[in-house]
């Protein structure tokens, strides 16, 4: 069954929306999204804390909260998470999974004591790739501006031997463009790892999360602007699956 997810990225306590990673817009409040996408056919729902302030960091705790309230899907978040402290907090106030990123480039340990400590299935694993001219896919942190120097393939599957659930890949040269899914590089990784795999950046319209679907084997598709936008509804996206012939579940 295939999932779709929305993505609200949270700054300062409001969703925002850029592009490439920059030049971000306000979109709305993120609690009453949550609230509209868990009634109206999301999966589950990805929030993404970009403030870099420790003030965001609290402030962000207080959304989990509000949204943990509000919702009865599954949601991840992530953004800023370092230490085991700090998922214990995201978790404490509600979310169901946390997405870890550069923490884990800069410890790798920490994918392995956290499973260890919450169990896999609320570890998730964001992995920001990039391609290079060799044709490589490298691994990016600090929003998608520092090359890791690790290549995303085998770095997926490092992070599903550390204990990860699963992997929400993010193509950064198609984050907020519109044109399409990174197909090549979702099914690079969906492809290596036996532990689902949400395709993330680049999503246009319904028929690239159909198109993800049938050329990878993702289980899972995130996109944040068509949302937003309403330049399509979930119900919409989940009746032309059906239509394809790719089994999502009732909205």
């Amino acid at each position: 069954m295939k999932k779709i997810i929305p993505c609200l990225d949270v700054k300062d306590g409001q969703v925002v929306k850029g592009i490439n990673f920059e030049g971000l817009r306000l979109m709305g409040d993120p609690v009453e999204m949550a609230s509209n996408y868990s009634e109206n056919g999301a999966d589950e729902l990805v929030l993404l804390d970009i403030s870099a302030t420790t003030e965001g960091r609290d402030t962000m705790v207080d959304v989990v909260k509000r949204v943990a309230e509000k919702i009865s899907i599954p949601f991840a978040v992530g953004g800023g998470i370092k230490t085991l402290d700090d998922i214990s907090r995201v978790l404490d106030a509600g979310a169901d999974k946390v997405g870890i990123n550069s923490a884990a480039v800069d410890r790798p340990e920490l994918i392995k004591e956290a499973a260890e400590k919450f169990g896999s299935e609320k570890v998730v694993a964001a992995v920001d790739a990039k391609q290079f001219p060799d044709g490589s896919w490298h691994v990016m942190t600090h929003g998608g501006m520092k090359d890791a120097g690790l290549d995303a393939v085998q770095w997926s599957k490092m992070l599903e031997e550390l204990g990860a659930g699963e992997i929400l890949l993010t193509s950064v040269d198609r984050d907020g463009m519109k044109d399409g899914y990174d197909l090549e590089l979702t099914k690079a990784i969906a492809d290596a790892v036996a532990i689902p795999v949400t395709a993330s950046g680049g999503c246009g319209n319904s028929g690239h999360i159909v198109e993800v679907f049938e050329k990878t084997d993702c289980a899972s598709a995130l996109a944040a602007s068509i949302f937003h936008e309403n330049t399509v509804s979930i119900p919409e996206v989940k009746k032309q699956c059906r239509e394809r012939g790719v089994n999502v579940s009732d909205s």
